[in-house]
């Protein structure tokens, strides 16, 4: 059997790359990458994956590494995934993320291929939610707040349209907040964490910057979040869509003072308003019962746990 993992190089991408080579040896991985892409996220899987170039954003690219690797398996991961960066640059987010996508499955239908195909969507699908709409389960409506969001809703009702159209094996999930070692430092938790590590080794005054402190989110292991992945590749139903996430919200504040009594180092907190969103989703908790209940998925790795390997993460690499 052959996996193809897009964004095998990000922070989801080489956890997957991880979960499939320590628990399935019999699958072999293949990933996408760029001439220009970072590697140091696989780079101890040398060996034991295969790395073929392409660009998800042009067809014959992508059908060029279809027609060569043939998956039977196709896990979606590639994506312009940071929520800022969206406002500041919407255009190059939903070219990615949808023109990327498109290709994708039209060079499977193409090559006459057959792959189960999992599709990594988001909870910021859900935007704006009501009170009474909390924990949010796959039917409540879809309020988007960012271009990021309005590109996972396409992919999203993309993946749907061409289960409707064409019965391909693709099913979805809307991942909620997952963080974990190899995190990208403009993301939250992997921020507060590396802002107190320099703290830790006098690189930077104790003074650390925020944004939105309320905003309450759910949060998952990077390594329970790659898992629920595979599973929904291999276990979930075609044409269906799954909530990935822990079922529990935690403030933001909550999260900065969790990795702070990890550490030793004293500190001020400051508001930075650049960090701070144009709109922004007041809380995102999950139900993730309706995926359970398919595939017995659960989160396994303590909220507490996955932030000590963070901070200690960026221990290592400071």
């Amino acid at each position: 059997m052959k996996a193809l993992i897009t964004g095998i190089t990000g922070f989801a991408g080489s956890h997957l790359a991880d979960y499939i080579v320590e628990n399935h040896p019999d699958v072999e991985v293949y990933g996408i990458i760029r001439w220009r892409s970072r590697r140091e996220n696989i780079e101890h899987l040398e060996g034991r994956i295969k790395l073929v170039e392409g660009d998800i954003r042009d067809y014959i690219s992508v059908k060029k590494v279809l027609e060569e690797v043939r998956p039977d398996l196709i896990f979606h991961l590639a994506a312009q995934s940071f929520v800022p960066t969206s406002w500041r640059a919407p255009q190059e987010t939903l070219t990615t993320n949808i023109l990327g996508q498109t290709n994708i499955f039209e060079a499977v239908r193409e090559l006459g291929l057959s792959p189960s195909i999992q599709i990594a969507g988001s909870s910021e699908e859900y935007g704006l939610v009501k009170e009474d709409e909390v924990p949010i389960k796959e039917t409540n409506p879809l309020r988007p707040l960012s271009p990021y969001a309005v590109s996972k809703i396409a992919q999203d009702f993309l993946g749907y349209q061409y289960f409707m159209s064409y019965r391909m094996n693709i099913v979805r999930t809307r991942g909620f907040n997952h963080t974990g070692p190899r995190r990208g430092e403009v993301f939250v938790c992997s921020n507060f964490a590396k802002q107190i590590v320099e703290i830790e080794k006098g690189i930077r005054p104790p003074v650390i910057k925020v944004g939105n402190l309320d905003a309450v989110r759910d949060f998952t292991d990077v390594r329970d979040m790659v898992r629920g992945y595979w599973l929904a590749a291999t276990r979930g139903e075609a044409g269906e869509v799954y909530n990935l996430c822990s079922g529990r919200g935690y403030k933001i504040s909550e999260v900065l003072q969790n990795l702070l009594s990890l550490s030793r180092a004293k500190v001020k907190v400051e508001q930075d308003p650049s960090r701070l969103r144009p709109s922004d989703v007041p809380v995102l908790i999950g139900d993730y019962s309706k995926f359970k209940e398919r595939t017995g998925w659960e989160p396994r790795i303590p909220f507490e746990k996955t932030l000590e390997d963070l901070l200690n993460y960026w221990r290592e690499r400071i």
